[in-house]
């Protein structure tokens, strides 16, 4: 099936920018994560900063493991999702592959108040 996109995202025609991605990540600074980077090309967590900036790699060109993703951090108790930049897409994803206590989009500045108050509220989640 033909999808409907800007660009040919995660396959093979991206290797130039994944090449530039390469290029580039060797200059920054990746610490290890308080909590586990789950790699959307493994749908497994990933905490070495060297695995961190191969998949970031990956991801470019290769298979995004979406929905096995989200299935394996629902497995792993997670029941509180943010989605962190432009756009909603992820949440309705989320939403349409399991049944989240929370799911919020935070793409624009007074969205971070609305995240705020739902900590607040909440509490930190697991």
């Amino acid at each position: 099936m033909m999808l409907p996109v800007s660009a040919p995202f995660h396959c093979a025609l991206m290797q130039p920018a994944a090449e530039v991605m390469a290029a580039a990540l060797p200059g920054v600074t990746i610490a290890p994560p308080v909590v586990a980077v789950v790699s959307n090309v493994l749908a497994q967590p990933i905490t070495n900063p060297s695995d961190i900036v191969g998949r970031l790699v990956d991801q470019i060109t290769g298979t995004v493991r979406w929905r096995q993703s989200v299935a394996f951090m629902v497995a792993a108790g997670v029941r509180t999702f943010y989605e962190i930049g432009a756009g909603k897409v992820l949440t309705g994803l989320i939403k349409r592959i399991a049944e989240p206590d929370r799911c919020l989009a935070i793409g624009a500045p007074q969205d971070i108040e609305t995240l705020k108050m739902d900590r607040a509220r909440t509490g930190p989640g697991p």
